[in-house]
């Protein structure tokens, strides 16, 4: 059968074989703790682009030293990265998948020792240490860190950036009432919280030619947070500024229960697609081909970003494929058990 999960879909001048993406998921295994990318990166990404996902994308890769979410986690902040980030782009665009990067600042989601940062002095939870609400230097040297890193993204090979702005880290920080209580231009307005991410999204096209996604939570699970208005005008935003994809999770910004359920994101994606025209991808509990296919046949969202399922099945491209009846090639050297 035709499958349009399995069709190409075109950004700029990068062509997804599919419209399968493995969503940015946090590994914690740069064991040297220097950020560099460790032995387990270089397996755990070829294998899923062995398995034939369309778009392969990296975890949260740290912009500053004091932007991790843990000591482990991957980095860009430095020339030294790039060498193991080119490794793992090799081994990507091996099986014929592209590549992306998530870049990121953890802000007051930090689980480190050092001092972290945020734009107003709140922490997350009893268990996290308070944050240093950043100066103007501070938030000047953040947008240029986002800026290099975007730099050494190109120079490792990547095809595609995206910035996280989702999950209460530090983009998501400023964009929700929640955690922005400034009193300058980054704070108070709808407008004022978007400025932070408007400078970073500007700074990092100044380098970056190809393809821009940004995550955001679509739903912060609060009552006196964004509301989908204030999404609304954050995607017509980005939409102005050349954002490519708006990656569509929720949550993350203050702890608050969440009741997941299949596809229990894919309404924000889709108000968002419907009401500023600007493509989306849906993520969250997106199990089985016959979803996904649903997801991109109906519009609802462009690219279908698979997380969980991909970390349970490497080749759960193949799976889905199977469900749809549609022939899906793999790699040559498993040809004797692919089919």
């Amino acid at each position: 059968m035709e499958s349009k999960l399995f069709s190409p879909y075109r950004i700029k001048d990068v062509t997804l074989k599919n419209r399968i993406v493995m969503s940015p998921m946090c590994m914690y295994s740069s064991d040297t703790q220097d950020g560099k990318a460790a032995p387990f990166h270089f397996a755990h990404y070829e294998s899923r682009a062995a398995g034939q996902a369309g778009l392969v994308m990296t975890e949260a890769t740290a912009v500053v030293p004091e932007g991790r979410i843990s000591y482990e986690d991957l980095g860009i902040w430095s020339d030294e990265h790039i060498a193991g980030l080119k490794q793992i782009n090799e081994g990507i665009h091996r099986h014929g998948a592209a590549s992306a990067i998530q870049l990121a600042h953890a802000g007051r989601k930090a689980d480190l020792k050092d001092p972290i940062y945020g734009p107003s002095p709140l922490p997350f939870n009893e268990q996290l240490q308070t944050p240093n609400e950043m100066s103007l230097e501070d938030i000047q040297n953040v947008i240029t860190a986002f800026k290099n890193a975007a730099r050494r993204a190109d120079e490792s090979g990547f095809d595609i950036i995206e910035l996280h702005g989702a999950h209460g880290y530090l983009i998501n920080e400023f964009l929700s009432p929640l955690t922005n209580k400034r009193s300058d231009n980054y704070g108070g307005s709808t407008e004022n919280r978007y400025r932070f991410l408007r400078e970073v999204i500007t700074a990092v096209q100044e380098v970056w030619n190809g393809p821009l996604f940004v995550r955001i939570s679509g739903n912060e699970y609060h009552e006196e947070g964004n509301t989908m208005k204030d999404f609304l005008y954050y995607a017509g935003e980005m939409k102005k500024q050349g954002i490519d994809l708006i990656d569509v999770s929720s949550g993350g910004v203050v702890p608050a229960p969440i009741h997941p359920f299949p596809g229990y994101q894919l309404s924000y994606a889709e108000e968002i697609k419907r009401r500023t025209a600007i493509p989306t991808g849906a993520v969250g509990l997106i199990t089985h081909g016959i979803q996904a296919e649903e997801i991109v046949q109906n519009e609802r969202a462009e690219l279908v970003f698979i997380g969980r399922a991909l970390l349970r099945n490497p080749y759960w491209p193949r799976q889905a494929a199977e469900e749809l009846g549609f022939t899906l090639e793999g790699p040559r050297q498993y040809a004797r058990a692919w089919k």
